[in-house]
């Protein structure tokens, strides 16, 4: 067998593999329950606080222009020991920032989060800042956190006589590890008898297509309900308590179809439109078009030949008008039923650019021949 041969060979069973692969491939795409669903009670918290940033190289809140940072300035020099209230302060080195993290779940005593700090005055750059100890509340009004460190952007900002650049938004930086967690968010898995999933695209066919997985799986056909289309409740069987972790690993890894009603989104401020595949369209007829008239003015100036004893330089109107009718668009019909792409194929067969499909797409709702959902954001 020549070497030509076999490549021929070699590519023929490496084809074949891949049709087959895709023969047995499911024609819809699945996900694992741990994408489309969260656990109650496994969640993230917000926390914020107030603080100050300080050794800024005079980029820092003007202090007669941010009565805040002045009052927390002396507040804090106080608490240190030290009186100025009496006196004028003119530092530009103090920023007053508000702090923010997320508290993730089931985070123990001493664990370190990130957090991030935005100027609240009129600070021109937080580069170069260190930000005091700044406690963190959760929306209980408790500390479950305390941040201090150096906080680090790759923005900048340079200004000059005539000219200033920026790179980024300097007045906001990042604090990497710079938050111990202090209190701990109670919330024990161990002894369960029930646990409620939250589906993150409310549908009743995807809550019920979770339920049934989950019975399949447990073998039990009255485990898993679905209480409504964002909520699916499972009773933890008695032999799974012990080990309820391995458990939800396993369940989060089941694969679901996910189903959603046909909804088209369209952001009319950038002209950017999506659409789902269950998007149908009845037979409807669409035309397309718009009246152009572009007027150009180009005068010219007409002078007397040389060394002539009359005549006076005068300015000649010159106009150009175009009409551009756009006769070239043409009335597209389509069929009942049409899918996704046949939409895109016919309005694209029109010409149709983005901003003038979204009239198009509005138009055809409001004739009762788009079947669908238009979310306008």
């Amino acid at each position: 067998m020549t070497v030509r041969l076999r490549h021929i060979v070699r590519a023929t069973v490496v084809l074949a593999a891949l049709l087959a692969a895709m023969a047995q491939a499911p024609a819809e795409a699945n996900s694992r329950i741990k994408d489309i669903a969260d656990f109650e009670g496994v969640r993230d918290n917000q926390l914020v606080g107030y603080g100050l940033i300080v050794g800024l190289n005079g980029t820092g809140d003007t202090l007669n222009n941010s009565p805040f940072t002045k009052q927390s300035l002396i507040g804090m020099l106080e608490r240190l020991g030290i009186n100025v209230r009496n006196d004028t302060l003119k530092t530009a080195n103090v920023a007053a920032v508000m702090v923010t993290a997320t508290l993730p779940p089931f985070a123990r005593h001493g664990t370190r989060l990130d957090v991030t700090v935005s100027a609240l005055g009129d600070a021109k750059s937080l580069m170069g800042g260190s930000l005091l100890v700044t406690p963190l509340i959760g929306a209980d009004g408790e500390v479950y956190a305390v941040a201090q460190g150096s906080a680090a952007s790759n923005s900048f900002s340079a200004q000059g006589a005539a000219a200033t650049v920026t790179k980024g938004t300097p007045t906001s930086a990042r604090i990497p590890n710079g938050a111990i967690v202090e209190r701990e968010i109670g919330f024990e898995m161990a002894g369960m008898s029930e646990m409620r999933l939250s589906l993150r695209n409310p549908d009743f066919t995807t809550a019920n297509r979770v339920a049934g997985a989950i019975n399949a799986y447990l073998g039990g056909k009255g485990v898993a309900k679905a209480f409504d289309p964002a909520t699916v409740a499972m009773t933890i069987p008695e032999d799974k308590r012990a080990n309820l972790v391995a458990m939800l690993t396993d369940i989060e890894q089941l694969r679901v179809v996910p189903d959603q009603i046909a909804r088209v989104v369209v952001d009319q401020s950038s002209g950017v439109i999506v659409m789902g595949e269950n998007v149908r369209i009845s037979t409807v007829a669409i035309a397309q078009g718009n009246l152009t008239i572009r007027v150009t003015e180009t005068p010219q100036v007409s002078q007397p030949g040389a060394f002539s004893t009359g005549g006076t330089t005068t300015t000649v109107a010159r106009s150009d008008i175009q009409i551009d009718e756009q006769a070239d668009r043409k009335l597209a019909i389509l069929s009942q039923g049409v899918s996704l792409q046949e939409l895109v194929n016919g309005l694209n067969a029109l010409g149709v650019g983005p901003r003038d499909m979204i009239a198009i797409l509005q138009a055809i709702k409001a004739s009762g021949a788009l079947q669908a959902e238009i979310e306008v954001m």
